[in-house]
């Protein structure tokens, strides 16, 4: 059975992925699907037009997920995010525009001004006092953007960033699984509602409004659907790009002079750290179209199940052969699949590494003495199959002297 708990990912994939080029295992809930590992065998499965993610047309076996399954909000979301073919691309479509890297690169001001914010909020603390970074400032810096983007109003963000956090918790009982999926579904619910009495120049505005040529209006349950995907993608994937870069950077001090003295650069670290530490391990799942033969006597066939880890691909040691368990942002290949890959690719990746990029650079030019406040301590694990990160990150902005 795949650890729901995620405390140690990559050592499950590297014997899951010594196995074979896919392996079936027991997902919580009792669910059985083929785990895939392999780089090689992910982008060929992902660009495979006998694979699918409609688990309606597909997944015979939706009809026996258990009631309250964890991995149920995003199995069953209803959005492009779980259409094939051109379904897919056209629901896509609507979106993909918004993340355009052109548009993205407009939102660096805004970004910007909030990474200025909540670095200025850290360097008030006074001398010696910790903070968990994830909290002060990786999560509310990506909540704010994708938020502002989708125009979810400020009082809103608190309760929907914790009820998506609980969806992507694939250690939540039955009941609690239950619970969280249907606050997520009433809170995006009261969004849609207020956006309809308070239209405004954003993501969700136009949804509701597009009246494109062809475009029909998204149903409720679609933009439920559609709106989960993109908060939760929208900061779940930077939160932890940038606490996890933040950790290996501090638990390396050697790569970090390197990058101050300028013979690294932010990208280096950037791409080092989705190569190293993907915040995505796990989106299920994908379906048999056909019956698939793999070789080494593997066969997925059609109907059943597959769920592929992305963040695995990073460290597969036939694509990385050199120390794959080891941060160095130096290495000349920093290939890695933490965005995806296919025609689901995601579409957010852009404005993950424009916020890293942010982030990072603000957070150590202005904090040039940032230390771990127990360098000897590792971080507690998000208690997820699916995301991958550091729970929380316990920091000291500004170390005491021997003047205070």
């Amino acid at each position: 059975m795949l650890d729901p708990t995620g405390s140690a990912l990559h050592t499950e994939a590297a014997v899951l992925r010594a196995r074979g080029p896919a392996v079936r295992v027991e997902l919580p809930g009792g669910v059985i699907a083929w785990s895939v590992t392999r780089r090689g065998v992910i982008q060929a499965l992902t660009t495979d037009p006998r694979v699918s993610r409609d688990f309606r047309k597909h997944w015979p076996g939706a009809a026996d997920a258990p009631e309250g399954w964890p991995l149920a909000p995003l199995t069953f979301q209803d959005s492009f995010f779980n259409l094939y073919g051109a379904d897919h691309r056209k629901s896509r479509g609507r979106i993909a525009p918004t993340f355009s890297p052109r548009r993205v690169d407009r939102m660096r001001p805004q970004v910007q001004a909030t990474a200025d914010r909540l670095v200025a909020a850290l360097a008030a603390l006074p001398p010696g006092e910790s903070v968990d970074l994830r909290q002060a400032l990786s999560l509310p810096l990506t909540m704010t953007v994708i938020c502002d983007l989708v125009g979810v109003p400020a009082d809103l963000r608190p309760g929907m960033g914790r009820v998506m956090d609980a969806t992507l918790d694939s250690t939540l009982d039955p009941e609690s699984a239950l619970a969280a999926g249907n606050e997520l579904v009433e809170r995006l619910s009261e969004f849609i509602a207020y956006k309809r009495a308070h239209p405004a120049s954003d993501l969700t505005t136009d949804l509701l409004l597009s009246d494109a040529p062809g475009q029909e209006p998204l149903s409720d349950s679609v933009l439920v659907g559609t709106l989960f995907a993109m908060i939760s993608a929208g900061y779940e994937t930077a939160v932890n790009l940038i606490t996890s870069a933040v950790q290996a950077l501090l638990t390396h001090p050697e790569h970090l002079a390197r990058v101050r003295e300028g013979t690294l650069g932010w990208d280096d670290v950037i791409e080092e750290t989705l190569r190293f530490e993907g915040p995505v391990m796990h989106i299920p799942l994908r379906y048999a179209i056909e019956d698939i033969d793999l070789g080494e006597g593997v066969v997925i066939e059609k109907g059943e199940a597959i769920i592929i880890g992305f963040a695995a691909a990073g460290r597969d040691p036939e694509v990385h052969p050199d120390d794959p368990d080891a941060f160095d942002p130096a290495r000349a290949d920093k290939a890695h699949l933490a965005f995806g890959f296919g025609p689901h690719f995601c579409i957010g990746a852009h404005l993950a590494r424009l916020e890293a990029d942010v982030a990072l650079t603000t957070l150590f030019t202005r904090l040039p003495a940032l230390s771990l406040t127990d360098p000897d301590r590792r971080p507690a694990r998000l208690p997820s199959m699916i995301i991958n990160g550091p729970a929380g990150l316990d920091v000291v902005p500004r170390p005491k002297t021997d003047t205070d």
